[in-house]
């Protein structure tokens, strides 16, 4: 039935640079127009435009229709449903029904579980359940971690993947992992800087890899308590890109603000953008006013200048970390 409001299902979405927060739609009933109320999970807005897969600019889509649409105040999550509200606010009533709704399972339970703590009770003969948030770059990567993770599970204990998103680790997945004694497994994505704040907080285990095979290895080693010392990496800070500058035989200098923890002149850093590392490098200066510094604190101002790259932009975040040799128990989480 075409001649009712529009109700679909969010099938991927994402942040666009210039476009904000973009979802794509698969209208299952119903009409979708340009100007509609919509509730896309917990999250509203008003269609501002609806693209189709080719780019062509429409103004309705109807039953079976897969469209871009713009216009909503964050990125849904894929599978959430998107309908059509009567006016703005019977948009916010739903979206807060269904945050309400959430918070409540949420609060069914508040304790937290770390793979160390896990693997200690299985060692001792306990049967248990490791619960895993998977956010990668791709659905495709989602599908394909959620299926090699859960194939991992024994007798001793059986893998669970209770959630598979598209995008960076925010503070809902933080959330949701305290409430569910989850742990958080990124691929090809990072935290944000609340969500790495919220981790440190609530003790919450944030594992991130660029090859799916490091993150089953790591998992299926790790069940068997096999895991030896290995060189790991070590966070250290992180600061937004506020300005930058190209400086004649030196290259891009970005005028930074560091927004947590502390930068280390000569430290490694990695490059995000839209929370997809773009980079891996290391700091060639880091300078206050016109002083070269050995560190810049949280809250501080300071110029960076990446080694060998200039591809720096407004609203990139630099990551600064260290490389050290640790015991491989997956016990500290991202940031710590």
């Amino acid at each position: 039935n075409a001649d009712i409001p529009g109700v679909g299902t969010v099938v991927e979405g994402h942040v666009h640079k210039g476009r904000g927060p973009v979802a794509t739609v698969l209208v299952r009933e119903g009409t979708l127009s340009k100007g509609d109320m919509v509730v896309a999970g917990e999250r509203l807005g008003r269609v501002r435009a609806m693209m189709t897969d080719g780019g062509q600019t429409v103004k309705t889509a109807g039953p079976s229709m897969p469209v871009e649409i713009l216009g909503l105040d964050g990125v849904p999550n894929p599978g959430d449903e998107l309908r059509v509200a009567a006016d703005l606010a019977a948009a916010k009533e739903l979206v807060a029904h269904r945050r309400e709704k959430r918070r409540a399972t949420e609060l069914s339970g508040t304790s937290k579980v770390s793979l160390q703590e896990l693997f200690a009770r299985a060692s001792a003969g306990e049967q248990k359940e490791l619960k895993i948030i998977v956010k990668a770059d791709v659905q495709g990567s989602v599908e394909a971690l959620t299926d090699s993770l859960t194939s991992l599970s024994t007798q001793k204990v059986k893998v669970t993947v209770i959630s598979g998103a598209v995008g960076a680790v925010v503070e809902s997945d933080v959330e949701f992992a305290v409430a569910s004694e989850a742990i958080i497994i990124g691929f090809g994505v990072r935290p944000d800087t609340k969500a790495l704040k919220a981790a440190r907080s609530t003790g919450v285990d944030i594992r991130t890899y660029s090859i799916i095979y490091e993150a089953v290895d790591e998992v299926k080693l790790a069940m068997r308590g096999l895991l030896s010392p290995v060189e790991k990496e070590k966070y250290l800070g992180r600061a937004e890109v506020r300005q930058t500058f190209s400086v004649p035989k030196v290259g891009t200098i970005a005028g930074c603000a560091v927004v947590d923890g502390t930068i280390h002149r000569n430290a490694n850093v990695r490059l995000l953008r839209e929370s997809r590392p773009i980079h891996d490098g290391r700091l060639a200066s880091l300078k206050r006013f016109k002083d070269d510094v050995r560190e810049v604190r949280e809250g501080f101002e300071c110029g960076m200048n990446i080694d060998k790259f200039n591809d720096i932009q407004e609203g990139d975040i630099i990551e600064a970390y260290e490389m050290v040799m640790t015991e491989a128990a997956l016990d500290e989480p991202v940031g710590a």
